[in-house]
Formats: structure tokens, C-alpha cells, sequence
């Protein structure tokens, strides 16, 4: 009798341990390298998450960044990331060129959010003033299959110009490429970021840079609409006194199809409401506007957002 009882106690004790770890909403922000712009909103978003969403159990994954987070998040490995149009765009159609093998058909998409601009910074005594003058460099294009190096293929390309065309060709994340420039490793970085990029921040501040510029008619060869003519306003960085013409792409908030609609939307409404403490965390954040939210998203929108969406407004 005693033993049936102890049974039936351990069988209720389980019972309920599992009844509170099912009640658990995990939520795993997927950002890319920690000099970026994605690791310090990422770190914002998941302090507000885990305060906003009922037993919520909360981390933050530091990445490669693009490719990456959508290939974790079409595996369930992850509730939210970041990325860039194109490389969604990309993943959405299985371009394998871009690091897709197949579609990535579970995706969806949370929120459009502020652009990243194409940052090319050479040394001030490498005699690159145009996009020409980079043939025979030694460049950094970002970590491999990021959206930087998606960018730098497209951008090259655009150009004229391919991998072949450099002395040296390296693929390291924001931080890695600038300690290399500081060491006169390397002549140049393209780094595919929101203005004020803590990596570039830090290489201005050290040595004597040029941002090398980007004609618009560059960008309109990329054939890509998720590419448009931007510019980096002057004094972004240190030394930078004029402005720079580059290309801009988007950012988005990406989660898996299988996110249930309540906990998308309070992770939607959760960015929005909070917009001040992103904007602390990083100043890309300033240009995360709620009327943007559903601009030019390359795949199909989640209902979580759709229905915060439509509660604002933006949505009929």
C-alpha cells in the first residue's frame, strides 16, 4: 500500500513539474557578432520580452548574423532574429548561392525595422578614394554567408569587380576585420550596418580612415529592389566630415511559422512600446518608425503582428 502511494505521489509530482515547464514561453533572440547593432537592440528586445511575456524564459544567441538566424529559425532553434530583406528574400526562394540550399518556408516575418547601410572604410594611406581603386586591396567582407557578405557580393558585382580582384580576402566579423585594419593587416573593410556601428566607431577613433562611396547608379545595377541609394550623413564618425553616398537595405524581426500569434504578438508589441530603451541601447533604433513595420517584407507576415498591426491601425 505504502509503495502505491508513493507511486501515485511521484506520478502527481511529475505530473505537475511537467505542467510547468510546458506553461514556459521560451524565447531565444537570435542577433549576429557583439560589435554589431544587432547584439545590443537583441539584448534590449530580451530584457523587455522577459518582462512583458508571462513565464517567459528568455536568452539572447550571439551569431553570424543573417544566414544564420534564418537557418536556426526554420529549424525552431530560435523565436525571433535578425536579418537583412535581402538575405530573407534569398532564403524564402533557396537561393543557394546566398547559403540556402532549399526554401526556407517556415519563416515569417515580425517587423521591417531600420536600414543598414553599406559602410566601405579604407585606410586614409591605401590610395582608395572610389570603387576602382579597390582592386589589388586586402579587404574584410564580413563573416561568411553573413548579410554583409551577401551585401559585398552584390555590391562588387555591381561594380565590377569579384573576389579574384583583391590581394587578400578576408571573412571576419565587424570587430575581427577593424583589429586587422588597426594592424595594417588588411587595407579595408565593408561592414553592412546601422550608422554608428560601434566596430567603425572604434576604427575612426583609432586611425586615419576614408569611407569610400557608393554612386547610386552602382546600387541600380545591383538589380535588387531590396537596394536603394542612401547616404551616410556627415560626422556619422570621427574624421568623416562630408557626407557618403552608399546603398541601404533593411533590417527585419523574423520568427518560425510555429510561434504561437500571442507570444509574436507580445514580442511585436513589446518592440514597439519600448522604443525608447532600443534607442538607448543603440541609436539605429531612432529610425524603427511603427508606419514602416510591414514595408517591403520579402515573406508572408506573421498573425501575431499582423494582429498588432491591425490593432494600431496599419493594418485595415
Amino acid at each position: 500500500m505504502k509503495a502505491f502511494v508513493r507511486k501515485c505521489a511521484f506520478g502527481a509530482l511529475f505530473a505537475l513539474l511537467t505542467a510547468a515547464a510546458s506553461a514556459t514561453t521560451f524565447v531565444n533572440v537570435l542577433t549576429g557578432g557583439t560589435s554589431g547593432v544587432y547584439y545590443p537592440l537583441g539584448v534590449t528586445l530580451s530584457q523587455i520580452y522577459g518582462e512583458i511575456i508571462p513565464d517567459s524564459k528568455v536568452q539572447v544567441q550571439s551569431t553570424k548574423a543573417s544566414a544564420e538566424n534564418l537557418n536556426l529559425l526554420q529549424a525552431g532553434r530560435g523565436e525571433i532574429g535578425f536579418t537583412l530583406a535581402d538575405a530573407a528574400s534569398d532564403a524564402w526562394k533557396g537561393d543557394a548561392d546566398a547559403g540556402f540550399s532549399k526554401p526556407l518556408d517556415k519563416l515569417r516575418a515580425v517587423a521591417s525595422i531600420y536600414p543598414n547601410y553599406i559602410q566601405i572604410v579604407a585606410l586614409a594611406d591605401a590610395n582608395i578614394k572610389t570603387l576602382a581603386d579597390l582592386k589589388g586591396k586586402r579587404i574584410s567582407v564580413g563573416a561568411p554567408r553573413s548579410g554583409t557578405e551577401i551585401n559585398a557580393r552584390a555590391i562588387l558585382k555591381a561594380a565590377g569587380l569579384s573576389y579574384s580582384d583583391f590581394a587578400k580576402v578576408e571573412y571576419l566579423p565587424f570587430g575581427e576585420s577593424v583589429e586587422l585594419m588597426k594592424n595594417r593587416q588588411i587595407d579595408v573593410t565593408l561592414q553592412s550596418a546601422g550608422l554608428g556601428v560601434a566596430a567603425l566607431r572604434d576604427l575612426s577613433a583609432a586611425v586615419k580612415v576614408n569611407f569610400v562611396p557608393i554612386p547610386a547608379d552602382v546600387v541600380a545595377k545591383v538589380g535588387d529592389a531590396a537596394y536603394r541609394a542612401a547616404t551616410i550623413p556627415a560626422n556619422t564618425y570621427d574624421g568623416q566630415s562630408a557626407a557618403v553616398a552608399t546603398a541601404a537595405i533593411n533590417n527585419l524581426l523574423v520568427t518560425n511559422a510555429k510561434v504561437s500569434t500571442d507570444e509574436v504578438y507580445q514580442m511585436t508589441k513589446g518592440l514597439y512600446e519600448n522604443l525608447p530603451r532600443l534607442i538607448s541601447a543603440h541609436s539605429a533604433a531612432r529610425q524603427i518608425k511603427l508606419e514602416d513595420a510591414t514595408s517591403g517584407l520579402p515573406i508572408p507576415l506573421h498573425p501575431g503582428a499582423e494582429k498588432y498591426y491591425r490593432e494600431r491601425g496599419l493594418i485595415k
